[in-house]
């Protein structure tokens, strides 16, 4: 547990370019509290004892304003930046070297049974504001933009942004999309019916 608190304090420093000194981000820092207070929530509640995991998880919702849900799964270097509004589901599951902003929702839809919020893959960063909801998987080295709305899987190395979100670019290579001149999916089914039609048309005048 130790080594674990090293690493978490280790990556505010890293990430946060207004960390001063451990001490400050162990003592102040509510984003390191919560993940302390998730990572014994999580022993308790992985042990069966769900009560002592929720008791703990609230307790800390109500001091920092971050509510993790102790059965999700976090992996090491989570920074959560600011934090307030900050909500993670039950089987959310975070990779290692995750920045998470304020006002960011790791939630469900609530169409879903068992595994109901998302997977967020290694070194992703989720913009403040930004709803990820659903049971699917943001790919590693990917971006989430400040207050989109994700609602289908993300590849790996890629930037969503909007509402709802669509990926902008990939691998570095921006893709070439934009408000105005997004493929219509709707125009794309109209042409294919066209297209049908007129096959179906020309083999009506053969048979004649």
């Amino acid at each position: 547990m130790f080594n674990q608190l090293k690493a978490d304090i280790a990556a505010f420093k890293d990430r946060d370019p207004a960390a001063r000194s451990s001490a400050e981000i162990f003592f102040l820092y509510p984003g390191l509290k919560a993940v302390r207070a998730h990572r014994r929530a999580n022993w308790f509640f992985r042990h069966d004892m769900k009560f002592v995991a929720r008791m703990i998880s609230q307790r800390c919702a109500r001091r920092t304003g971050i509510e993790i849900h102790p059965g999700a799964t976090i992996g090491s270097g989570l920074v959560i930046d600011h934090g307030t509004g900050v909500v993670i589901g039950e089987t959310a599951e975070i990779g290692d070297n995750v920045t998470i902003y304020q006002g960011v929702t790791l939630g469900g839809t609530g169409k879903d049974h068992g595994k109901r919020h998302p997977t967020i893959g290694n070194n992703v960063l989720i913009g403040a504001g930004a709803k990820v909801l659903g049971p699917f998987k943001v790919g590693d080295n990917s971006r989430i933009a400040a207050g989109a709305v994700v609602l289908a899987e993300v590849p790996p190395d890629s930037t969503a942004v909007g509402v709802p979100a669509r990926v902008v670019k990939r691998g570095g290579v921006r893709l070439e999309l934009d408000q105005v001149h997004m493929p219509d999916p709707v125009a794309r089914e109209i042409d294919s019916l066209k297209r049908q039609i007129d096959v179906l048309k020309k083999q009506l005048e053969e048979l004649k």
